[in-house]
């Protein structure tokens, strides 16, 4: 049974939100599914939302409240989600899971790795729902044959060279967006409930965030086994051929004089590849 702490908990982070959207609505059920019998699969807090502009926005105002590591926010719809490089997108129906954790980790050490990490445990996790095999591209989206299936985002607020907190969001198409007529967007496989896709995304996010500043051997063999990009040519964010990733999380790339070269930063754009027009969070 909660208690009445929890409850004046929930009603204050809640309206700590709702003052900053005052257009959005509390909920106390997520597809059907109560909140409460989230929380207790979750074993975290969870304030479920009817539209945010971001679920990372709404995150980072807990962060400043004080709300506590492994608070969970989950909107309905987001009428401005971020990508990477500012970038924005809007959900419209309720077609998609759009999450953001809220964390206060020891140190900086995971940070480096964080988003790719996520990736391969949400690839594993998500492909029992999915028609095809789920492909990863460096260094936070998640593919199907169809398209792009789910973004990753990692924010950090600091105080003293040291994360203060850590809020890690991601956005996954369940169904096609209404609307969509790109032909880029991947979706998972018809009635695949988006409660279940939340429980297997929230797992993720718990388990990634505790990982270790590099990626073990396992984890790069699991990675380079989905590395869509591997091999093929890019343009962005240099130009040269794909060759992988390092276990510190940069991209490994060959350039025209066959020299390796590395990049921690900037989007991957490879030739002929469109995918990067939209993004998923």
């Amino acid at each position: 049974m909660r208690s009445a702490s929890h409850f004046r908990d929930q009603a204050k982070w809640g309206a700590a939100v709702l003052r900053s959207f005052p257009a959005a609505r509390q909920l106390a059920e997520y597809d059907g599914v109560p909140v409460a019998e989230l929380e207790d699969a979750f074993g975290s807090p969870l304030l479920a939302f009817s539209e945010l502009p971001s679920t990372q926005d709404a995150a980072h105002i807990l962060g400043a409240e004080g709300a506590p590591s492994g608070t969970v926010v989950v909107a309905e719809r987001q009428s401005a989600g971020r990508g990477r490089q500012g970038k924005q997108w809007q959900s419209g129906t309720p077609s998609g899971v759009w999450v953001t954790r809220l964390d206060r980790p020891d140190g900086r050490e995971a940070l480096g790795v964080l988003s790719l990490r996520l990736g391969l445990m949400l690839a594993a996790g998500l492909e029992p729902f999915a028609d095809s095999p789920v492909m990863l591209k460096w260094p936070n989206d998640i593919h199907l044959a169809s398209g792009k299936l789910a973004g990753i985002l990692v924010e950090a607020r600091w105080r003293d060279e040291r994360p203060e907190w850590v809020a890690a969001g991601v956005g996954v198409n369940v169904s096609r967006p209404q609307g969509d007529t790109s032909g880029i967007a991947g979706c998972l496989r018809d009635l695949t409930s988006r409660s279940e896709v939340l429980r297997v995304v929230v797992a993720a996010l718990a388990e990634a965030v505790g990982g270790g500043a590099v990626l073990a051997s396992w984890e790069m063999e699991a990675w380079a086994a989905r590395d869509m990009a591997a091999g093929a040519r890019c343009v962005a964010p240099m130009e040269g051929i794909v060759l992988g990733i390092s276990a510190d999380g940069a991209l490994r790339l060959q350039d025209a004089d066959g020299v390796e070269r590395t990049a921690r930063a900037g989007s991957l754009q490879l030739v002929n590849d469109h995918s990067t027009r939209e993004n998923r969070r």
